[in-house]
C-alpha cells in the first residue's frame, strides 16, 4: 500500500496520477486527504480514499493503517510545518512503514533560504525517528512563474529580486513522475535527491522567452528586495508571505535554488521539461 498526503493539492494528485498511470492497483493507493469529498473522483476510480489532517494525529493514525511506503507532501502552512510534520512522522512511526518520503527544497541543511528552515527542521525529525526514508529536495516550480502572466502582460515586466541567479526549475508533474519513481523503486531507503530542471534559467531569460512566444513586451525588472516586498504587499499579499519571497529571490540570486545533479532526469528517465515547453504549455491554457 502506497500513501499520498495532501493528495488533492497540485504536487500531490500528480503524484496519485502517475503512481495509477505506472501501473500501481487503485486499490493499492491510499489518498490521504483533509477533505475527502475533494477527492470523489479518485474514490469512483477505485483509490482509497481517506482522511488526513496533519493537525489531526487521530486522522493520520487511521489514514496510515496498513501503509507500507508514504509520501509526505510538506504543508503549504508555512510557519505552522514543522508541527504538522511531526504529527505525520509520528502516525507514520507507529503505523509501521517501511518507507517514508518528503517533499523538501534543495539543499535544505545548508540552504540560506528563510524557507528552508522548516525543511530541515523537518528532515531532521525524520532522521531521529528511526524511520527508513528518502528525500526529495525539490527545486522550484515552473509554475511559480507561468501560472500567472497576465500581470506581466499589462505591465510589459515580470518583477523580482534574483538578480542574474540561475534557477533549476522544473514542472509539478516532473517532481510528482520522481516521487512515483521513488514510491515504486527499490532501495530507496537513505537516498537523498537534489531535484531540479536540466536547463536552469535567469528571471531575465524567462522573460525573454515570454515575450518571445507570445509576442509581448515583457522584461525583467530587477528590484531592490525591500521594493519587491512592498510591490507584492501593495497587489494583497501578506506582509510575511511578501517578505518569504523576497528573501527567497535573494536566495536564487546567491544560488540557492540551481543544482546540476542531474537526479531529477534520471529518476524520470526523460529530459526534464524545458523552460520553452512550460511557457508554450502556459500560454496554450
Amino acid at each position: 500500500m502506497i500513501t499520498v498526503t495532501g493528495a488533492t493539492g497540485h504536487l500531490g494528485r500528480l503524484v496519485v496520477e502517475e503512481l495509477l498511470r505506472s501501473g500501481v492497483p487503485a486499490d493499492e493507493i491510499v489518498a490521504a486527504v483533509r477533505s475527502p469529498h475533494k477527492a470523489a473522483d479518485l474514490a469512483e476510480r477505485g483509490v482509497q480514499v481517506r482522511e488526513a489532517d496533519y493537525t489531526k494525529p487521530e486522522t493520520l493514525a487511521t489514514a496510515f493503517a496498513g501503509t507500507d511506503k508514504v509520501l509526505l507532501v510538506s504543508s503549504s502552512e508555512v510557519g505552522q510545518r514543522v508541527a504538522q510534520h511531526q504529527n505525520v512522522v509520528d502516525a507514520a512511526v507507529q503505523a509501521g512503514v517501511s518507507l517514508l518520503a518528503y517533499t523538501s527544497v534543495l539543499s535544505a541543511q545548508t540552504s540560506g533560504l528563510a524557507l528552508a528552515a522548516e525543511h530541515k527542521a523537518t528532515e531532521d525529525i525524520i532522521g531521529a525517528s528511526g524511520l527508513a526514508h528518502v528525500l526529495l529536495r525539490n527545486g522550484w516550480y515552473i509554475e511559480n512563474y507561468t501560472e500567472n502572466l497576465a500581470p506581466a502582460f499589462e505591465h510589459g515586466a515580470i518583477l523580482g529580486a534574483a538578480g542574474e541567479g540561475r534557477i533549476s526549475a522544473a514542472t509539478r508533474a516532473d517532481f510528482a513522475a520522481a516521487a512515483a519513481a521513488v514510491l515504486t523503486g527499490a532501495d530507496q531507503a537513505g537516498a537523498v535527491y537534489e531535484l531540479g530542471g536540466d536547463q536552469s534559467f535567469t528571471m531575465a531569460e524567462l522573460a525573454a522567452e515570454v515575450a518571445a512566444q507570445s509576442g509581448k513586451p515583457v522584461a525583467y525588472a530587477d528590484l531592490p528586495a525591500e521594493e519587491y516586498t512592498k510591490v507584492l504587499v501593495g497587489v494583497g499579499l501578506p506582509e510575511a508571505f511578501a517578505g518569504l519571497l523576497a528573501d527567497s529571490d535573494l536566495g536564487i540570486g546567491r544560488g540557492e535554488l540551481f543544482t546540476d545533479s542531474g537526479d531529477l532526469g534520471r529518476l524520470i528517465g526523460r529530459p526534464t521539461t524545458t523552460l520553452a515547453e512550460a511557457v508554450a504549455t502556459a500560454l496554450k491554457a
